[in-house]
């Protein structure tokens, strides 16, 4: 609780900072802008960052059910919003999986289970992030949409490599039963050298045992192919709903704006491609630079600053206060699965 206040009050302070970089030099004419803006288009973009969470937690939800039938989908929404919080307030968004590991274990799916099916759920994850990201990289060579500077295309690269990484990476670890047992017993070992571990091979047997647990359930998606297939469509639309986002965002301020949906796609992909390795909570810094930077070759006024203000509270900040919110309302069954 003390990590996650802190967490917290480190992301207040952040926000301030960046606040005040964004609006330091022409703050009378983003708060114009922010007062006369089409409330209709930002409710909009409301409305598609909330089925944005329901996709998700419709992606969960199905994977759930094979270990706990009647798992219900209000359970999942609310366990998806509570990862926006803690994703939200932790570096590389790394709070939201042990998160959601305790809270299926909670609602009484086993450990091994719960954490095998927030690995696979990942896995859709980064899937349909690294395929909408080569989309974008295909349609911006193909088309021409803009040219990116020296820099920010270095960092799309290298954040591309990592996403694709971190993909394979999570693959070969759900499905390597070797490289798990030894990764494990190695540190069970080390452990009894350094006297934290007491007995060793009673530790290294439960550790076997909950591995044949986890690779049990990991062998779902080669069972149910068409669970794979869904999962990974809810994320892809997820995904693509997420990214349009700031098409509606700038047309609240000027429905003349050139800037099509194509444009703002490639254009969000990007700057989540980049701003996935950013060491700080919500990639804070990076996400806004990246914001100001792709879309600044389209909208050169104040309206750029004042989209990334409305874009950044959708897409970020509502999800950490309506995940706090229903982290007070949870609640586990206490049900075995």
């Amino acid at each position: 609780m003390k990590n996650t206040k802190r967490n917290t009050i480190v992301v207040l302070l952040i926000m301030i900072v960046v606040m005040f970089f964004i609006l330091k030099d022409d703050y009378e004419n983003i708060l114009n802008n922010l007062l006369l803006a089409n409330k209709w288009y930002i409710l909009f973009g409301i409305v598609l960052i909330f089925l944005y969470w329901l996709l998700r937690a419709l992606c969960l939800h199905i994977i759930v059910r094979e270990y706990k039938p009647k798992m219900k989908l209000s359970r999942m929404v609310q366990q998806v919003l509570i990862t926006q919080f803690f994703n939200g307030i932790t570096p590389f968004s790394t709070g939201g999986q042990p998160m959601q590991v305790y809270m299926l274990k909670k609602s009484g799916v086993k450990i091994a289970s719960a954490t095998n099916i927030i690995v696979q759920d990942f896995i859709m994850y980064q899937l349909a992030l690294i395929v909408i990201g080569v989309f974008a990289l295909i349609i911006n060579w193909k088309f021409h949409l803009f040219e990116v500077s020296s820099m920010l295309s270095a960092l799309i690269i290298v954040g591309f490599i990592i996403n694709v990484l971190v993909g394979a990476f999570l693959l070969f670890v759900s499905f390597s039963r070797k490289f798990n047992n030894f990764i494990g017993t190695m540190i069970i070992k080390l452990g009894a050298k350094f006297k934290i571990v007491k007995d060793s091979e009673k530790v290294v047997a439960k550790w076997e045992e909950k591995l044949t647990e986890y690779h049990e359930s990991a062998h779902l998606f080669k069972k149910k192919k068409w669970l794979f297939i869904k999962c990974f469509i809810y994320n892809l639309i997820s995904l693509i709903l997420f990214y349009i986002i700031p098409y509606f965002v700038f047309m609240s301020f000027d429905t003349s704006l050139d800037i099509s949906i194509l444009e703002v796609m490639v254009s969000s992909a990007f700057i989540l491609i980049i701003g996935n390795f950013v060491p700080i909570p919500g990639g804070s810094g990076g996400i806004e630079y990246g914001f100001l930077k792709f879309f600044g070759i389209f909208i050169t006024s104040s309206i750029l600053s004042s989209g990334l203000i409305i874009w950044r509270f959708i897409t970020y900040y509502l999800g950490i206060i309506i995940g706090g919110v229903a982290l007070g309302f949870f609640k586990g069954d206490g049900k075995k699965a």
